[in-house]
């Protein structure tokens, strides 16, 4: 495997940024898929695949989402083409015989709920991070964010299920509009070492 070139690497990194601001440029359909197929493929822990994902994109689905959004959520979400609701499915190991068929991973979370949502909420946000690497791989923009009601968001989006809701994020093309100023990034020393 070859290493990917600087232009990829600002693409995905180096001069991405969490937006705020969003242009009317349509996310469509087509696009989402790809963005699926893309982040699929990435790892998770037997191939368990427990994200979940809701494309909110119809302006009936944003106005489910607005009541259960932090204040200073509200506006960038509701112009955004495209709000991704990122959950993670407690059930995921019922799925394990067809997406791990060669053991029985099943039975390692059967009556284990402790692991269960450790592995469910660990890999859910590892397809979490993996659908904002797709997006921008695809030419979007991303903003994730926090600030909204879990259970609310639960009851309006996945009641009778067992999906739970970890995070948020607006994709579509974004704009300099409350584009804030990078935050540090430190250097390797203060945050990693090598054993």
């Amino acid at each position: 495997m070859s290493a990917l070139s600087d232009d990829a690497l600002d693409t995905l990194f180096r001069n991405a940024r969490t937006h705020n601001g969003w242009t009317d440029e349509p996310v469509d359909e087509n696009t989402l898929r790809r963005l699926w197929d893309l982040l699929k493929m990435a790892p998770t822990s037997a191939n368990c695949l427990p994200g979940r994902f809701v494309f909110v994109t119809s302006t009936e689905g944003k106005e489910r989402l607005k009541p259960h959004l932090m204040d200073g959520n509200v506006d960038k979400t509701m112009t955004a083409p495209v709000t991704v609701i990122i959950g993670h499915d407690l059930d995921f190991h019922e799925h394990l015989p067809e997406l791990f068929p060669h053991t029985d991973a099943r039975s390692w979370f059967v009556g284990n709920d402790a692991l269960i949502r450790e592995t469910a909420f660990r890999n859910g946000s590892l397809q979490g991070a993996y659908l904002m690497l797709a997006a921008r791989s695809l030419g979007l923009d991303c903003g994730p964010m926090s600030g909204f009601d879990q259970d609310g968001v639960n009851k309006e989006f996945f009641a009778g299920t067992t999906i739970k809701a970890n995070f948020l994020c607006n994709i579509g093309h974004g704009t300099d509009k409350d584009l804030f100023p990078r935050s540090p990034r430190p250097e390797f020393e203060k945050f990693c070492s090598i054993a």
